[in-house]
């Protein structure tokens, strides 16, 4: 690697993760390692200019106090020792602790600003050429930011020697699947597979109104689906995968549990076997997004909002139809196709329609409606642990509504869901 590194080793504190990223974003190159890194660990890692020892509440494991190796008091590398309860602590001001970092950064480990998106990308290009060889890499393609980030950096680093394949399943949203085949297939030149799996998901989940259900029918017969291309493909011994750091560290270390398992592409590794190329699994999602950037994916493929593995599938609540899934599909569309015109697209985090299997009276055409009513959730949060509900205007509200009953087949209600997080999670299954 070409840049400077600052490691934090993880002797129980909450702020790893922040630690990181403030390191990254004074322009040195940062990563989380375990307090019990070894010599030889330690000595692989490239370029190192620091070590911050970061011990916070968790520090105590199995009743002892637990500490860094020999190996990293007796390396001759800068150190930085902090705790809640040692003598060196972080100031509780934001741009103390700031100037602080900067000055350990910089004045002490005499560290150069040299983390770069072009390096990173161009780092990431020679270890998976490295790693690959004349190999060939198999990749699902769902078209989701860190799909696609890693699908436009492994056609730089191999070429055609990556196979995308990008299922539909019925359950993306408008226009998905064909920005997918032009940006990848025509622009990029990605050797790519398209399924038409629709049929065959939403038969399998007819009826099925648990959400529970609904998300192991939609994983296990992607699994299915991507299994049955793989087996007509020869010669692919690599499975690119959108492992970003976050997955890595809400995973568990040995001093926090585990927030979530790491689950990118429902376990394909294990049934595939495979060996993993993932390229994008020290960057944080910001990250990510700059990446995209760089390597010139365009900015409504890069910038999307989070989107849940299942899919349309738990916003059509209830057992799915087809003209209930297309309805949410329409509905989502003209949202945020008048949140774009209105200037919300960059300022809320999350906004999509939800259509429940609820039907109320309405009056359309001069005609008595017994039909379906629109959900609009749109959600602001830092960390999707909590989430508020964004105050949206008046005439933007009654813009939505009419376009949403006047265009929709099956709708003639508008709800604003005004629920936070908690006493409501973002997504309504």
């Amino acid at each position: 690697m070409k840049q400077d590194m600052i490691v934090v080793l993880d002797l129980g504190s909450k702020e790893n993760a922040y630690l990181a990223r403030e390191i990254r974003a004074l322009g040195v190159y940062s990563e989380i390692h375990p307090h019990d890194i070894t010599e030889d660990d330690l000595k692989a890692l490239p370029n190192v200019k620091g070590i911050i020892l970061n011990g916070g509440e968790n520090r105590v494991v199995n009743g002892a106090e637990i500490d860094a190796s020999p190996a990293v008091y007796n390396s001759g590398i800068p150190l930085l020792a902090v705790d809640h309860k040692g003598t060196e602590k972080w100031p509780a001001d934001a741009g103390e602790k700031s100037k602080k970092l900067a000055s350990f950064v910089f004045d002490t480990c005499k560290a150069e600003k040299n983390w770069s998106m072009d390096n990173f990308i161009s780092d990431q290009i020679e270890l998976v050429r490295r790693q690959v060889g004349d190999g060939r890499v198999l990749l699902a393609l769902s078209g989701g930011v860190d799909s696609s980030v890693v699908a436009a950096l492994l056609i730089k680093a191999i070429g055609e020697r990556l196979n995308c394949v990008h299922v539909n399943h019925g359950l993306l949203r408008q226009g998905e699947p064909e920005q997918v085949i032009k940006v990848f297939k025509e622009e990029l030149g990605a050797n790519l597979i398209y399924v038409d799996a629709v049929d065959r998901f939403l038969d399998k989940l007819a009826g099925v109104s648990d959400p529970e259900k609904k998300r192991k029918i939609i994983g296990a017969e992607f699994i299915d689906v991507f299994k049955d291309e793989a087996s007509k493909l020869s010669g692919i011994s690599y499975l690119g995968q959108g492992t970003i750091y976050p997955d890595i560290i809400e995973s568990g270390t040995k001093t926090a549990g585990n927030i979530k398992s790491h689950h990118n592409v429902g376990g394909l590794p294990e049934q595939l076997g495979f060996e993993l190329v993932e390229p994008l699994k020290m960057l944080f999602k910001d990250e990510v997004r700059a990446c995209g950037r760089a390597l010139g994916l365009p900015a409504s493929m890069v910038d999307r909002q989070p989107f849940p593995g299942p899919g349309l599938g738990v916003r059509c609540v209830g057992a799915i139809t087809r003209d209930r899934l297309e309805a949410v599909r329409q509905s989502d569309a003209i949202l945020r196709e008048e949140f774009d015109k209105a200037g919300l697209a960059g300022k809320v985090w999350q906004y999509f329609t939800i259509v429940p299997d609820i039907k109320s009276t309405g009056i359309k055409n001069n005609s008595r409606s017994f039909e379906w009513p629109v959900v609009i959730r749109a959600v602001n949060t830092v960390d999707a642990m909590t989430a508020t509900v964004e105050e949206l205007d008046w005439n933007v509200l009654k813009k939505i509504t009419a376009r949403i009953t006047g265009e929709v087949p099956g709708v003639n209600r508008v709800l604003y869901d005004l629920t936070p997080k908690p006493t409501g999670t973002i997504e309504w299954e």
